[in-house]
C-alpha cells in the first residue's frame, strides 16, 4: 500500500510562485574546503539560473483561441496513483493538473488508451464506450475534463480503430457464428451482423491469422488478439460515429488516432478516403474538435495524409534517435539545413492543406526515450536542447511524459513506459507499479521532487522552455524564415512571424555548438533589438551588447523588436 497524503503538489506550486531559483550559500557555507574557483562556479550558476528563470518568468502567455498548443502525452498506467492500489488512474492524472498545466504549462493533454482492455497497454479495446475500471469511472473522466477546462487545457483520448481486442464482443460474435456455419456456406450478415465487422477469409493470406475452431481466418496485422475491423462496413461506420459522438458529448476536445497507416495495408488512397469521413464525421458533431494522426511514414507519405482535411499528423521526420532533432544535437546535422527542413515542411504541408497544423513530437511510447540518445550526457545539456528544439517547432508540440525531466527506457515497450519519476522512494504516495514484465533500471537523472530544487535541471528548464512558447503565440503558429547569411553549421537564426501580424514577431538564435559563439545581427536582424527570453543548459549567460549576440554552447535566445 502506497503512503497517503503529499504535499509535492502544493510545494512545487510554492516554488513557482516563487519566482526567481533558490537562494545561494551564505558566507559561512563556504568553508575553507571550497577553493575560490568553486565559489565563482556557484556564483555563475546562480547567476545564469536568475537570467533564465527571471526573463522567462516575467512572460505573459500569449495563447490564441487554436490547435497550435503544447500537449502532454499521459500513460494513465504509470503517471499518478491517487487510491495506493499501484496502476495509476484518472482520478491521479487530476490530481497532478497543477503540476502539468500550472508549473510546467502544458495546455493539452493526450490520454494514451483509457476503454477497457485486457492488456496493461489497453491498444485492444473491447468496449468503446466506458473507462477501464483500472482507471476510474466515467465520472472520473467527467471530473478530469472539467478541471481540465477550468485551467484552459484541453483533453485527446486516444482513439484505437484499426483493430479491436479477440475479446471485443463484436469479435466473439462473429467468432461464434462461423464456428456453428457449415462447410462451404458463406457468411450471412442479415443473420450475424457483426461478421462483417472484421475481414475474415476462407483461405490463409498474409497478415491473417487462423480462427479457433473454424476453417476461417482473419486480418490480424498487429497481433492475433488484435483483430482488424473492416473500416468499409457501413455497420463499422455507424460504430464509429457512435463513438466519436460518445466521447465528445463527455467533454473531449478531440482524438489521437493510431496506426492510421494500418487502416488499408499499402493503400494511401483508402486510407486517405477513410480519414476524410472521419474527420468529417468528427466536425459534424463537433466543428472545433481536433484530430492528429499516427503516420509511422516516410514525410512525403504522411503530408499527402493532409488532403484528408484531418488537423495533424506527427511529423515523424524530426522525432527519434535518427530524426532531425537528435542529430542536430549530436552534431550530426548542421544548424542550417535544420532551419531549412522547417521551412520545407512548412511549405510542403501548407501546399496539401493550408489549414493544417503541424504535430512536432520528439518520443513518444513506442520510442526508446531520449536521455539514452546521449551517451556522453552526464549533465543533461544534450537532453534539455534537444527537448527544447522540439519546442521550437510550429504547430502543437507534444512532450513524452517524463521526457522532462530526462527519464530512461528503451528496448520493449514496457520498459518505454515507466512509471514517472516523482520521487525516488518507489512507495511515496502516488508512485505507481511498473508495468507488468517491465526491466528494472535506474533512472539516470534525479527525480522530479529532486529536480524541482535545483534551478538548473532538466526540469526546470522544460518549465522555462514551454513558458517561452507559451508568450510567443508566432512560436507557435508563425511562418519560419531561416536567416542564411546569419546561419551555419553550429548557428541558427530565424524569425517567426504570423501572416496577420496578430502576434508578436520573434527571432529564434540557436547555438548547436559545443563553444560559445557570436552573431552580429546587423542588418535584417537588427529589427529585434531587445532579449526577450533565454534558454541555457549551465551556468553561462546570454548577451545582447549593440547587435552583437554572444551565445553559450548549447543556448537559445528569443528576441523582439520594440
Amino acid at each position: 500500500m502506497k503512503k497517503r497524503g503529499c504535499a509535492a503538489a502544493a510545494a512545487l506550486l510554492s516554488l513557482l510562485l516563487a519566482g526567481c531559483g533558490a537562494a545561494g550559500p551564505s558566507a559561512s557555507a563556504v568553508t575553507s574546503a571550497k577553493t575560490e574557483a568553486q565559489a565563482e562556479t556557484t556564483q555563475a550558476q546562480e547567476t545564469t539560473a536568475t537570467q533564465m528563470e527571471t526573463l522567462s518568468a516575467a512572460l505573459s502567455a500569449d495563447k490564441e483561441e487554436g490547435n497550435c498548443r503544447t500537449g502532454y502525452e499521459i500513460f494513465v498506467r504509470s503517471f499518478y496513483d491517487s487510491n495506493g492500489d499501484g496502476i495509476g488512474d484518472l482520478a491521479g492524472v487530476e490530481e497532478k493538473l497543477p503540476y502539468i498545466a500550472d508549473i510546467m504549462g502544458f495546455d493539452e493533454i493526450w490520454l494514451m488508451p483509457i476503454c477497457p482492455s485486457p492488456s496493461y497497454h489497453k491498444y485492444d479495446v473491447t468496449d468503446y464506450e466506458d473507462v477501464d475500471s483500472e482507471y476510474g469511472t466515467l465520472a472520473d473522466y467527467e471530473s478530469l475534463v472539467k478541471a481540465c477546462h477550468d485551467r484552459g487545457v484541453t483533453v485527446l483520448n486516444d482513439l484505437v480503430l484499426n483493430h479491436t481486442s479477440s475479446e471485443h464482443p463484436w469479435f466473439l460474435a462473429a467468432q461464434k457464428y462461423l464456428e456453428s456455419l457449415p462447410a462451404g456456406e458463406e457468411p450471412d450478415t442479415s443473420v450475424c451482423p457483426c461478421v462483417d465487422y472484421y475481414n475474415f477469409s476462407d483461405t490463409a493470406q498474409d497478415g491473417y491469422a487462423a480462427l479457433p475452431g473454424t476453417d476461417w481466418f482473419y486480418e490480424a496485422r498487429f497481433s492475433d488478439s488484435m483483430p482488424d475491423l473492416n473500416l468499409d462496413s457501413e455497420a463499422v461506420r455507424g460504430e464509429i460515429s457512435d463513438i466519436v459522438r460518445f466521447w465528445l458529448n463527455e467533454g473531449a476536445d478531440g482524438f489521437r488516432l493510431d496506426a492510421v497507416t494500418s487502416y488499408y495495408t499499402e493503400s494511401a488512397e483508402k486510407t486517405i478516403a477513410f480519414l476524410t469521413w472521419l474527420n468529417e464525421t468528427v466536425k459534424e458533431i463537433k466543428p472545433d474538435a481536433y484530430l492528429v494522426g499516427e503516420a509511422w511514414t516516410d514525410q512525403k507519405t504522411y503530408a499527402s495524409y493532409y488532403a484528408s482535411g484531418v488537423d495533424s499528423f506527427f511529423d515523424f521526420a524530426f522525432s527519434g534517435s535518427e530524426g532531425d532533432v537528435a542529430k542536430l544535437a549530436r552534431g550530426k546535422l548542421s544548424a542550417l539545413t535544420f532551419g531549412q527542413a522547417m521551412e520545407d515542411e512548412e511549405a510542403l504541408y501548407a501546399s496539401v492543406n493550408p489549414d493544417c497544423v503541424n504535430a512536432p513530437f520528439y518520443t513518444n511510447h513506442d520510442m526508446a526515450r531520449s536521455a539514452g540518445y546521449f551517451t556522453q550526457d552526464a549533465d543533461g545539456s544534450k537532453t534539455k536542447f534537444a527537448g527544447a528544439l522540439n519546442l521550437l517547432q510550429q504547430g502543437n508540440a507534444f512532450v513524452y511524459y517524463g521526457e522532462e525531466l530526462g527519464m530512461k527506457g528503451s528496448g520493449k515497450d514496457e520498459n518505454k513506459r515507466a512509471p514517472m519519476y516523482w520521487s525516488a522512494d518507489a512507495d511515496e504516495a502516488g508512485m505507481c507499479d511498473p508495468p507488468p514484465g517491465m526491466d528494472s533500471f535506474d533512472m539516470k537523472f534525479p527525480s522530479e521532487e529532486e529536480q524541482a530544487e535545483d534551478p538548473l535541471s532538466i526540469r526546470n528548464y522544460f518549465q522555462a522552455a514551454d513558458r517561452i512558447r507559451n508568450a510567443f503565440g508566432a512560436l507557435r503558429s508563425g511562418d519560419t524564415k531561416v536567416f542564411s547569411d546569419l546561419s551555419g553549421h553550429d548557428v541558427l537564426v530565424f524569425s517567426r512571424t504570423d501572416a496577420d501580424h496578430s502576434t508578436t514577431p520573434v527571432l529564434v538564435a540557436v547555438n548547436a555548438g559545443d563553444e560559445e559563439t557570436q552573431v552580429d545581427l546587423a542588418g535584417e536582424g537588427a529589427f529585434f533589438d531587445t532579449l526577450s527570453a533565454v534558454l541555457t543548459v549551465d551556468a553561462q549567460e546570454v548577451d545582447l551588447s549593440g547587435t552583437v549576440l554572444t551565445l553559450p554552447a548549447h543556448a537559445m535566445a528569443f528576441l523582439t523588436g520594440q
